[in-house]
Parts: C-alpha cells; sequence; structure tokens
C-alpha cells in the first residue's frame, strides 16, 4: 500500500474479514479504516477523496499493520490502540481506565439541551460518573458559559478526565471529584445533571463480544438489571437540581427494566436524529413530584 487510498481498501479488508465487533465509535470497517489511517498519515478526519493518493511511507505502512495486529489479534477497540477518540467533534485522549467515549448525549450537547430544558441559561452543570471526561467537558466546550463538574468514583478515570481538561485547556471552569455518585458533592446544586452511569445487566454483560471485556468492568455492570445506579441517581438527583433543572440519564437496553420498575414514573425518552437510545430526562419538578416512588 503506497497511497491512503489503498491503505484504506487493505484496512477496511483487514477488519471486515477478521470478523470484529463494531460498537466503539464505528459501525463498521470501512469507518474505522478511515480512523485508523488517517491517524497514522497525520491527516484530519473530515478531509475529501483528494487525499486518497497521498503517499503512505513505509514507516507508516508498518504502524498500521502493528495497529491493525493489536485490533485483529487482541480485539482491543481502535480508539484504545489509537490512544485517542473523538467525541461530540472533540479529540480526547482515550485508553483502558475509562470506556471509549461514545454516548448519544453528544447530540444533545451540540443542540444546547433544546428544547428539553426550559429552565434560565445553564450556568452549573454536573457530568455524573464522568469516566474520561467526555460529556462534560464537551459540554464546557460548547456551553462556554457554564461551569461543569465532574465526579467518578475511578480515581484512574479521574487521571484521564484531568488529562483531557488540560487537552482542551478548560480547566478554569471544570472541577474534578472522586466521589460515589453524589457523596462528595455536599450541597452543590446543578442546572443539568447528565449522566452514562453503567447501566449493562448482567445477562448482557456476560454475553458482549471481546472488545468490550478490555473496558473497565466498573464503569459498565450495574447489577442483575442494570439499573443500580440508576435507581440510586433517581432517589437523590432532585437535592442537586435547581427548581427548573433537569436531568438527562442514559440507560441503553435496559430502558425496559426501568419503565418496568418506575410504571408511574413520566420519563421522557428522547429521539435521537444520530442514533443511540435509552436517554431519558426528568425535570426537577417531575422528580419532586414523582419523589415517592422514585425512592424505592
Amino acid at each position: 500500500m503506497k497511497t491512503v487510498g489503498e491503505a484504506l481498501e487493505y484496512s477496511a479488508d483487514q477488519l471486515q474479514r477478521a470478523d470484529v465487533c463494531f460498537g466503539h465509535g464505528c459501525d463498521n470497517a470501512w469507518d474505522e479504516a478511515v480512523q485508523l489511517v488517517l491517524t497514522v498519515v497525520d491527516l484530519p478526519l473530515d478531509v475529501d477523496d483528494s487525499v486518497l493518493p497521498h503517499p503512505v511511507t513505509r514507516t507508516q505502512h508498518r504502524q498500521i499493520d502493528a495497529m491493525l495486529t493489536r485490533r485483529i489479534d487482541e480485539r482491543l477497540p481502535l480508539p484504545y490502540v489509537l490512544g485517542r477518540a473523538w467525541f461530540a467533534g472533540l479529540e480526547l485522549r482515550c485508553d483502558e481506565r475509562a470506556l471509549v467515549p461514545r454516548s448519544p448525549i453528544a447530540e444533545l450537547i451540540h443542540n444546547g439541551f433544546q428544547p428539553w430544558y426550559g429552565g434560565p441559561g445553564p450556568t452549573r452543570v454536573l457530568d455524573l460518573c464522568c469516566g474520561g471526561g467526555a460529556i462534560g467537558l464537551a459540554t464546557a466546550h460548547y456551553l462556554p458559559e457554564c461551569q461543569v463538574d465532574m465526579a467518578d468514583i475511578s480515581a484512574e478515570a479521574l487521571e484521564l478526565a484531568v488529562a483531557n481538561c488540560q487537552l482542551l485547556e478548560l480547566g478554569t471552569r471544570v472541577k474534578l471529584f472522586q466521589s460515589d455518585l453524589f457523596s462528595a458533592l455536599g450541597g452543590r446544586r446543578y442546572d443539568l445533571i447528565l449522566s452514562n452511569p453503567p447501566y449493562v445487566d448482567s445477562r448482557d454483560l456476560a454475553a458482549m463480544p471481546e472488545e468490550y471485556q478490555h473496558e473497565p468492568g466498573l464503569a459498565l455492570g450495574s447489577g442483575d438489571d442494570g439499573l443500580d445506579l440508576t435507581r440510586k441517581i433517581l432517589a437523590r438527583a432532585a437535592a442537586h437540581l435547581e427548581p427548573e433543572g433537569l436531568l438527562v440519564v442514559e440507560v441503553g437496553n435496559s430502558w425496559e427494566a426501568l419503565e418496568a420498575a418506575y410504571p408511574d414514573v413520566p420519563f421522557t425518552w428522547l429521539e435521537l436524529e444520530y442514533g443511540g437510545h435509552g436517554v431519558f430526562t426528568l425535570t426537577a419538578k417531575e422528580l419532586q413530584q414523582y419523589s415517592a416512588s422514585l425512592a424505592q
């Protein structure tokens, strides 16, 4: 492979033949090949077909082969191979200290949380279970009037979040807390609480493809029905929201279990233009109104 075009065809073919699992930012072999090759040859991901004749050096060829070997033989998610991931248009550092960022909450950030957030312009935001910081940092980047707190129980994940905060130069508006959910946040209140907590149920966790086994189990599994952490968030979030505040939580495939567990609670399930599912909102008023049900 002497050109970018040849490298893309070669890489996509290798990935397709290996029958790897796509689920960490890309859903097909071609898109993964684009990320891999363009990263190695140091070209932006949004280039057009004019780069196809761009030369690939022997050194770059060897790098591509080495990365494909790790991706295929170890079943390592591509962002871990590259050491970087892209979320909401931002490049972040990425490694096995935290999940690969892929939450559909990115779409809400781009839309300024409209039309779901109905309060005055948000100025205080919490990213709960922040992992490597993607959701909170993207919010701080695109909503420059906001102060953003980010909390996670994992010290290792917070180390990665600190590195990403420094990478995006957002340190003046972002604070990080090692916290078991709200425990270290005292009486802080927020206009928006955003959370992508662990939500995989025990059956799905056991059946996940090998790629997911490289991610921290603490950030994936949440009890038999996937709702252990979500239950706690629902019971405690009202105490940390402003009167016009909004809670946004991703529960993925566990949405049906959540509906069954709280049949009286009017979750608003978001329809997302760019894919993804299992993201709900509840207003501060709804959390207060249904507090008896949510305290179970």
